[in-house]
């Protein structure tokens, strides 16, 4: 938090001629003449709309003469329909009445503005102040109120982002695969993961689509899509600011601040800190460890030369430093390996002991620091360019991530993996041309295409180092040669690799209104792609010999190995939608998708068989995905939603990350299943009363399983096995609960009056359970995870012209419950465990100009 960051600054500049025929104008005020900011404004029947900023004021230009039907809608308020049968002389005034029928909830998914009853996808929208009221301030809490998504972090680069179960590699991430779940903000793909873990900065609104969506976006995606928008720059002055204080020395500063530079260019400066004490203590340093320490900061610049063109400049940059991502050990399972080579034998031969034999009572004395520096950060411009009924789109943007780690592979005390340190650099650039509008009176649609460079490489290189009780863990046979003092004492391996890769598509989709109620919707999408790799691993250190027994015997924990891989692809996807609204009040919708995730290449190191690097698993082929879905869309009343998705989903040659008893393969590597098939069942609803009542659920059953997969690696429990390989065909898929759900809301008093300030007194809530899931790439009887519910609460008041104050706890009843088991490196029967936080409470201070 005491360090500092400077913004890379990006200057561009493009102008354009273009003028518009007119502009409507106008303001909108409620019923006792308080303007009603953020209230959208589009004109029915096309793609052209605005929002009214915090004076309610808004302008529209258009291209054709009137006469035009607006349509003006806002939470908490009835939407109205207004007729301008010509250009009026003076700002229109329209007025707003407050309403108990459920609000309208605005999504651009579609690349356009609508209701999301409305769209023909499964989406689930948050707020920007929903996420900021509940705590929700990275993804691993979003999750929380969005049970059809699902994260796993023991670091941030070993993240994985799944919806349905789909999307990423559950466990240790490998770099050479790309990632199913999208993850976009204000327009820019950030590619990887490590992305998810990090603060949000001045969020509006967070869209999660679920299934494929490869004919909406750039970047190709086989299981849904994060779509966040953050707060953009205003001509009207605001600011906000926020500070939070709980347990643990837990401190978040958050501040937003935007306002015209001149008449036609707006700034806003963004800030977000946070830092927290660690949950875990390490008894031999008497130190806290998982602490938190994140700071991030984002810059933008609007810039409106004309009425039809917007052009927005973004900067933003992020920085974590945590003591943290330290695993405990969960358990320990018996092998198939001899006595000698069991976790509990060895460590008793060693003469040590674990710190605790519970892992709640969180008590760590690794000998290896904690170490998880995430730099993240990039540069982008968005330019919008209203032409004839549509608006073309430019996305261009370039992002680094910078990662330097340090961990403890052996989750003990003793000298087992002294280093492991994947010290890595990337570097991304993205182009999106994109043109969204109305063909005719019955059709619209979206045509675009996107282009991708990626460059991942080793800073300089990967470590993996021995200490001398390495020789114990890696003990396989009785000889004595494997006592030799110092055979493995700083013995390791220095990895040097470098991916580059592009990727290009063309993509589109088109809505024909076969009648006003009837839609059909086409979409299809090219897609290139072009991988290289290079991989170079040396083994050093140790003990300097010539004797081939005791070289043999290194070789068995580490070994050279070199390889490269060069893949050029290329797939044609689509998919086609029948949608039907039968009233205002039901919306129905049937899907099919045909999707594909890109070959994929092994950057973890290879397993060995009788001394042999199987290079042939360099290269890994790539995803066929087959989906369909039924949805239904209703409001059965004014002031509810209920909403059921049907889904089915047949991966061919799936994905999958295997973790193997080999030291010197980090992380594990991909392998292909033969077929894997997700299917299930979702509901969400809402209920709103009285304006005092606002609750809303979700509801998902996920059934994931390996339909076929004959040759994947045995489960812990059989590590020793006379196969390395077994059959694992109908096993589940790891990371799936059947059931997930979530219950929320937030209660809110009459008027009143706290501070000297008018305002309401407010109690919200958020619930969230799952039931119990494997946490193996094969399953295993010891690495299941018990199902949980977590309990988040607030209590405050929030006043009328910004203030608020409220207290807050999350893990109310303090749960205990694992998110991840793992496997250590060499599996000699002991697993770690990712711990949930236990329970955190404190105060919210926030206020708005």
């Amino acid at each position: 938090m005491k360090k500092y960051l400077f913004l890379t600054l990006y200057i561009v500049f493009w102008t354009s001629a273009a003028f518009a025929q007119g502009t409507i104008k106008g303001v909108i005020k409620d019923s006792v003449g308080a303007p009603v900011e953020g209230a959208t404004i589009n004109i029915t029947g096309t793609n052209i709309y605005s929002f009214a900023d915090a004076k309610g004021q808004f302008s529209i230009a258009v291209t054709k003469q009137p006469p035009y039907k607006l349509r003006i809608s806002s939470i908490g308020f009835l939407p109205q329909e207004l007729l301008v049968d010509s250009f009026p002389a003076l700002p229109l005034a329209v007025g707003l009445t407050h309403s108990n029928e459920m609000s309208e909830v605005v999504v651009t998914s579609r690349r356009r503005i609508e209701t999301a009853q409305n769209v023909p996808i499964p989406v689930t929208v948050i707020s920007g102040a929903l996420a900021d009221d509940a705590g929700a301030f990275n993804v691993n809490r979003i999750k929380e109120l969005v049970p059809t998504v699902q994260l796993y972090s023991s670091n941030p680069r070993n993240t994985t982002l799944n919806i349905r179960g789909l999307g990423s590699t559950f466990g240790l991430t490998n770099d050479g695969i790309d990632p199913g779940v999208g993850f976009y903000v204000d327009g820019v793909y950030y590619a990887r993961p490590a992305a998810t873990t990090l603060d949000f900065i001045d969020i509006d609104q967070i869209e999660v689509l679920r299934g494929p969506q490869g004919t909406l976006f750039g970047k190709n995606t086989t299981a849904g899509a994060f779509n966040i928008t953050t707060r953009g720059p205003s001509f009207t002055p605001g600011a906000k600011f926020e500070v939070s204080y709980g347990n643990y020395g837990y401190i978040q500063a958050k501040a937003s601040i935007t306002g015209p530079l001149s008449k036609k260019l707006a700034a806003r400066i963004s800030f977000s800190g946070t830092q927290r004490d660690g949950v875990l203590e390490n008894v031999v340093t008497q130190q806290p460890v998982n602490d938190l320490n994140n700071l991030g900061v984002r810059g933008q610049l609007l810039y409106t030369p004309t009425t039809k063109l917007k052009i927005t400049f973004a900067a933003d940059a992020t920085r974590q430093r945590p003591n943290g991502y330290a695993q405990v050990v969960a358990g320990v399972a018996p092998t198939l390996r001899p006595a000698y080579r069991q976790f509990n034998q060895i460590i008793a031969d060693l003469n040590y002991q674990l710190p605790s034999q519970n892992p709640f009572d969180r008590l760590i004395d690794h000998n290896t620091s904690w170490r998880s520096g995430n730099d993240l950060g990039g540069v982008s411009m968005n330019a919008d360019f209203k032409i004839g009924r549509g608006t073309l789109t430019s996305t261009t943007a370039w992002r680094y991530w910078n990662w330097d780690p340090s961990n403890d592979r052996d989750f003990t005390g003793l000298a087992v993996l002294s280093l492991s340190q994947a010290t890595s650099k990337h570097k991304q650039w993205t182009q999106e041309l994109r043109y969204a509008g109305d063909i005719s009176t019955k059709l619209s649609g979206v045509i675009g295409a996107f282009a991708i460079g990626q460059d991942l490489k080793t800073d300089p290189y990967h470590i993996e180092e021995s200490g001398a009780a390495q020789w114990r863990f890696s003990q396989s046979s009785t000889s004595e040669k494997w006592k030799t003092p110092g055979l493995f004492d700083g013995y390791g391996i220095k990895t040097t690799s470098r991916l580059k890769s592009f990727g290009a598509a063309v993509f589109g989709q088109l809505d024909w209104a076969i009648t006003q109620r009837l839609h059909l919707l086409p979409g299809i999408r090219f897609n290139y792609d072009k991988k290289d790799v290079a991989y170079l691993r040396e083994t050093y250190g140790g003990l300097q010999t010539t004797d081939p027994d005791l070289i043999a015997l290194k070789n068995i924990v580490y070994s050279n190995q070199a390889f490269t891989a060069n893949v050029d692809e290329s797939n044609l996807s689509g998919q086609l939608t029948l949608s039907y609204k039968a009233s205002d009040r039901f919306n129905s919708f049937v899907t099919y998708s045909s999707s594909y995730k890109p070959v994929g290449v092994n950057l973890g190191g290879l397993p060995t068989s009788n001394g042999k690097v199987l290079t042939e698993l360099a290269r890994i082929k790539p995803e066929y995905v087959t989906h369909y879905e039924v949805g239904f869309k209703t409001k059965p009343t004014y002031n509810t939603t209920f909403n059921v998705v049907l889904h089915n989903t047949d991966i061919k040659d799936y994905q999958t990350q295997v973790q193997t008893a080999e030291v010197g393969v980090n992380r594990g590597y991909l392998a292909n299943a033969e077929k894997v098939r997700v299917r299930g069942v979702e509901i969400d609803a809402t209920y709103r009363t009285n304006n005092h009542v606002n609750i809303f659920g979700a509801l998902a059953y996920t059934d994931g399983k390996y339909v076929s997969f004959k040759n994947a690696p045995v489960p812990l429990e059989e590590t020793g096995a006379p196969s390395a390989f077994k059959d694992v065909s109908g096993g589940r898929l790891p990371g799936v609960s059947k059931w997930a759900g979530s219950l929320g809301g937030e209660l809110t008093s009459n008027d009143a009056k706290a501070l000297g300030r008018k305002g309401k007194y407010f109690f919200g809530f958020e619930t969230y359970y799952r039931s119990e899931f494997s946490s193996s790439a094969s399953p295993s009887k010891y690495l299941n995870i018990d199902g949980y519910t977590l309990v988040n609460a607030r209590l405050g008041f929030r006043a009328a012209n910004g203030l608020s104050l409220f207290v807050w706890s999350r893990n109310l009843f303090d749960k205990n419950y694992f998110e991840q088991l793992l496997p250590a490196a060499g599996n000699a029967g002991h697993y770690a465990g990712v711990l949930g936080d236990p329970r955190t409470f404190g105060a919210t201070i926030r206020y708005s100009l």
